[in-house]
Parts: C-alpha cells; sequence; structure tokens
C-alpha cells in the first residue's frame, strides 16, 4: 500500500493535470465548447437517450444539461425526437453533422496529444493509458451518492479563538 506522501503527491498532480485539461479545452473549436463536446461525445458513445439519463452520465443539473443540448441542437449536431413510449417525452440522438463534428474534435485532440507526447515513447502512452483506466474504474461512475451518517462516537472539542 502507498504511504501517505504518495498520496499527497499524487494529490498535487491531479491539481495540477487541470492545466493539461485547460489546453485541451482552448483546443475546441469556438463553436463547440466543452460543455457542448462533453454531451456530443456522451451521446455519441453511449447512443440515443432521455435528457435525464444524459444529465445522470454526465453529473450536470438539468438545466445546465439542456442549455448544452439547445447549443447543439441550433447547430444540427443533435437532434430531439419523440419518444415513440412516451410522446410527451423526447430522445436526443446525434445527427450525421454531429458525427462529423465529433469526428473531427477527436481528430484535432488526438493531434494535439500527438504533437505534446512526441516525445514520449509508446511503452509510455500505452502505462498513462492504462493508468488513467484504472484510477477512472477504482471512483466507479462517480455520481453521487448519499454519505452514511458515520456511528456516533465521543464528542469532537472544536477550538475556535476568541478574537474571531
Amino acid at each position: 500500500m502507498a504511504g501517505q506522501a504518495q498520496y499527497e503527491e499524487l494529490v498535487r498532480q491531479l491539481s495540477a493535470f487541470s492545466a493539461v485539461k485547460r489546453e485541451l479545452r482552448r483546443n475546441m473549436p469556438a463553436d463547440c465548447h466543452s460543455g457542448s463536446a462533453a454531451v456530443l461525445t456522451a451521446l455519441g458513445r453511449h447512443g440515443d437517450m432521455h435528457m435525464s439519463r444524459l444529465a445522470e452520465l454526465l453529473v450536470l443539473d438539468l438545466s445546465v444539461t439542456s442549455r448544452h443540448v439547445a447549443h447543439l441542437v441550433e447547430r444540427g449536431w443533435i437532434e430531439r425526437s419523440p419518444d415513440p413510449a412516451d410522446k410527451r417525452s423526447r430522445i436526443l440522438r446525434v445527427t450525421p453533422a454531429g458525427h462529423a463534428r465529433l469526428d473531427e474534435l477527436f481528430r484535432q485532440t488526438t493531434h494535439l496529444l500527438a504533437e505534446r507526447l512526441d516525445h514520449w515513447s509508446e511503452e509510455e502512452i500505452g502505462q498513462l493509458t492504462q493508468l488513467m483506466a484504472r484510477l477512472r474504474d477504482s471512483f466507479g461512475d462517480c455520481r453521487p451518492t448519499p454519505r452514511a451518517t458515520p456511528p456516533p462516537g465521543p464528542a469532537e472539542t472544536t477550538y475556535t479563538p476568541a478574537h474571531v
């Protein structure tokens, strides 16, 4: 098992990794910001679905998901169709133009990674990919779950400075 210092360094590295994510987001075209790209990617990966399922997958509020969907519908990259089982409900699906956009986003991101990691060996890239997948799997689907109430224990003493 890893020691406390290793976990602390991992926290620092994960925090610093946000710079990599920001650079990937900056690489997105102006008409498809990262939130819309996440929606398009989820629909491309998981197929047709209801808005509520999409919000659940992305761990986003329904109103935020709805704004991203509206943005993508305006551009013709996804469409809303009546659900045959419940006409009041809509099914979201990627259009052919949306699939083309997804392919372009994937190519751009792949190109950026290839450019930035050109001095890495194939083995190192393979190791990173495996370890990132393993890390993600260790966290499961990352959706919030209610926390269990801790068992009652001895009362904790809280120190509050007098000048606060």
